[in-house]
């Protein structure tokens, strides 16, 4: 978009006698702050109307007064930048335009319209954003066919947008009369099929009992907040980062990140706003996409536009620093305190340990000690997890649930509701209390005493495992299935019939015989979203942080990522081994990007020995992908004989995690450090009862932990 050719030309940079407004963002000067062109201020001023300067005087659409003094155009070869076909001069110039002016260089801005000959954008333009943002919308809506919108359903769809906002507006200010008109004027005619259920919506906000709680309701801001602005955002092409990047190739990621959410006024009429911080947004997004060992926060003090994004693969947790050795036999869980400076472990040998691990950076210097050694159960151990406040931990061994006080290592209650071994063990993000669920078919929720507040009785498989996702809104379980008889099918029970599946076609079908199958239920209601069978047992689930998706481990070797919003398998990450033991895998890192589980092996010498004859070896090490690519970034060894059974990653650092194994040992992998610190042991000997550390380990005295089961 050219402007028109000076009439006079100067070698001097333009003079004002006049402040334009910043461009669409806004972003304006204050003419008293200007000292020979220069803004002491940095653009940080009060915004004046688009379109006008500061003193009424009108412009030109490019922000250049009528009166403006002359640049000379430069004139350039082409039209490309540089070499590369692909940028398009007039498109980086104006791009270029719009930033200096978004960020307050508003004679700069001008200054290189005039050099350049391109405009930033159309005087037409201008005076519809300005109508939108005055909410002048009898002049707005005739301006859209000169804004390039003569598609009909686009047309339809952009007068709907302008006719929600200004029914929106008119019932805030309580004139329900005027509302009235619009809804039946202006929004019911143009409304589509799509938006038949949002103007039912938009009808029911007539009930509100004031502005507030038509706010609320509307999740809308109101007409002094910023959605008028969100409004033009809407009517003109709008680009997104996509929520999900990662579920394909490089292509497919170019492909999601370009997709537009609408397309009513073209971009190149109107320029989406701060269209150079959304490219740079893209940038870093797909720099860190392709970053496979990206685990460092977001520092904006060491990102640089200068340098391409890289995380050292360095600083990835791939070395044992310490050893745990105080059970005395298999170790089949572990979990992290939500504050990251206690793990618990659970073991064959009847025992939970909490331990206190301390947040230092370097491990010689760390303290690590038992705090207390949980006697109490009857039973090996399976499940156990951290109350949200990480003042319970909760214990199952068989069908008994076991609550203590992890501040005093005292069993506050026991819990005998179920009748075979309770396999999952939840505690809800909301922090009221948590969920249990059983081989026999039940899923119980207690509150934070222990108290029983509902039973969700013979569902449809036998849980082997299950997870809530952290906005509360699903339960994910996972199981064996089960085809209950008749008489308990026409029960009064939840879900006590077969789960109706789909076929692929749409088409509802019923499982005629037991399987494997992962449920997803609403949380709220109880209701199933999606059940789905699955060939070989499933061991354990996990959700992301962003409740995203759900992690399962699946036999025969192979782990499943699901897509939670989208109903869908989205990744199968293999290389581990897992039969017939149950693994139990876990997302990891800052992000949540990668994915970590253990892998079967053998716990015996003659084992050993026959799988040497035929020339295999037992597979007991840790395995770490890169969620969003699939990529097998490392094969981690240091156990002994035996699975590594369970591994979890700290939720405060983020370059530590634990694994622990059936040779009775929990490690504890961090990045590399410095030569004499790699390795860290601690143990409680037979004989020798205090805690001893090898290598550069303390020695503890014995009353520095404390027994609970004593």
């Amino acid at each position: 978009m050219r402007i028109p050719e000076p009439d006079n030309h100067s070698n001097l940079s333009s003079s004002y006698d006049f402040v334009p407004e910043a461009g669409p963002s806004c972003v304006t000067l204050d003419k008293a702050s200007h000292s020979n062109g220069i803004n002491k201020e940095n653009g940080h001023s009060a915004p004046v109307s688009n379109g006008t300067t500061s003193n009424g005087s009108p412009t030109m659409g490019n922000g250049l007064a009528k009166h403006s003094s002359s640049i000379p155009r430069v004139s350039l070869p082409g039209t490309t930048l540089y070499d590369d076909p692909y940028l398009d001069r007039e498109e980086f110039v104006r791009l270029v335009i719009q930033s200096l002016r978004d960020v307050g260089y508003i004679e700069s801005a001008a200054t290189l319209e005039a050099e350049s000959g391109y405009s930033l954008e159309a005087p037409v333009v201008s005076e519809f954003r300005q109508h939108i943002l005055r909410g002048a919308w009898a002049d707005a809506e005739p301006l859209l066919v000169e804004l390039g919108v003569t598609d009909t359903d686009s047309l339809l769809d952009a007068q709907f947008l302008i006719g929600k906002q200004k029914y929106l507006e008119l019932l805030e200010a309580r004139k329900t009369t005027a509302a009235l008109q619009v809804l039946r004027n202006d929004l019911a005619p143009y409304s589509t099929t799509s938006e038949q259920g949002e103007l039912h919506v938009l009808s029911s906000l007539m009930m509100c009992s004031d502005p507030q709680d038509l706010r609320r309701r509307a999740s809308w801001d109101g007409a002094s907040g910023i959605s008028r602005r969100q409004l033009l955002d809407d009517l003109q092409r709008q680009y997104e980062i996509p929520m999900e990047i990662s579920l394909g190739s490089p292509m497919r990621f170019v492909q999601l990140l370009t997709s537009c959410l609408a397309d009513y006024i073209p971009s190149s009429t109107m320029i989406p706003q701060r269209r150079f911080s959304t490219l740079l947004a893209q940038s870093r997004e797909y720099q860190r996409y392709r970053c496979l060992y990206h685990n460092s926060p977001v520092d904006p003090s060491s990102s640089s536009l200068f340098s391409d994004h890289t995380c050292d693969k360095e600083s990835f947790p791939r070395i044992t620093t310490t050893i745990l050795e105080v059970h005395s036999d298999e170790v089949w869980n572990v979990a992290w305190s939500h504050d990251g400076t206690r793990l618990a472990s659970a073991s064959k040998d009847k025992t939970a340990i909490i331990w206190r691990i301390g947040l230092e950076a370097e491990p010689s210097s760390r303290d690590c000690i038992v705090e207390f050694i949980l006697r109490d159960h009857p039973y090996p151990l399976g499940c156990l997890a951290w109350s949200l406040d990480d003042s319970i931990l909760s214990t199952s061994a068989d069908h008994l649930i076991l609550l203590w006080n992890t501040k005093t290592g005292a069993l506050m209650k026991t819990l005998e509701n179920h009748a075979e071994t309770v396999s999952a063990l939840v505690w809800l993000p909301d922090g009221s209390g948590f969920m249990s669920g059983s081989l026999d078919r039940k899923i119980i929720l207690w509150d934070m005493e222990g108290e029983l507040r509902e039973s969700w009785n013979d569902i449809a498989i036998r849980v082997t495992d299950a997870a809530v996702t952290p906005d509360v809104r699903r339960l994910v379980a996972v199981g064996m299935g089960y085809n209950p008889p008749p008489a308990l099918a026409r029960a009064n029970v939840r879900d006590a019939s077969p789960p109706i599946v789909s076929n692929g076609n749409g088409n509802a079908v019923v499982p005629r015989s037991p399987e494997n199958r992962m449920i997803i239920y609403d949380l709220k209601t109880g209701q199933v979203e999606l059940s789905v069978h699955m060939e070989g047992e499933l061991t354990s689930v996990k959700i992301s942080e962003d409740s995203r998706y759900a992690l399962i481990n699946h036999a025969p070797d192979e782990i499943h990522l699901w897509d939670l919003e989208e109903f869908r398998l989205a990744r199968k990450f293999t290389g581990q081994r897992q039969g017939h033991h149950v693994i139990r895998s876990c997302f990891g890192g800052i992000d949540g990007n990668f994915v970590v589980s253990g892998s079967e092996g053998i716990n015996d010498v003659h084992s050993v020995l026959l799988v040497r004859t035929h020339k295999t070896f037992p597979d007991r090490n840790v395995y770490v992908w890169h969620r969003d690519t699939g990529t097998l970034l490392e094969v981690l060894e240091g156990h002994g004989l035996g699975s590594v059974n369970s591994v979890a990653w700290n939720p405060r650092n983020k370059r530590m995690f634990a694994s622990c194994s059936d040779d009775n040992t929990i490690r504890v992998w961090e990045a590399p450090v410095s030569a004499g610190e790699l390795l860290r042991g601690f143990g409680i000997s037979a004989s020798e009862p205090e805690m001893i550390g090898k290598g550069k380990g303390k020695v503890k005295q014995p009353w520095a932990y404390n027994d609970g089961g004593l």
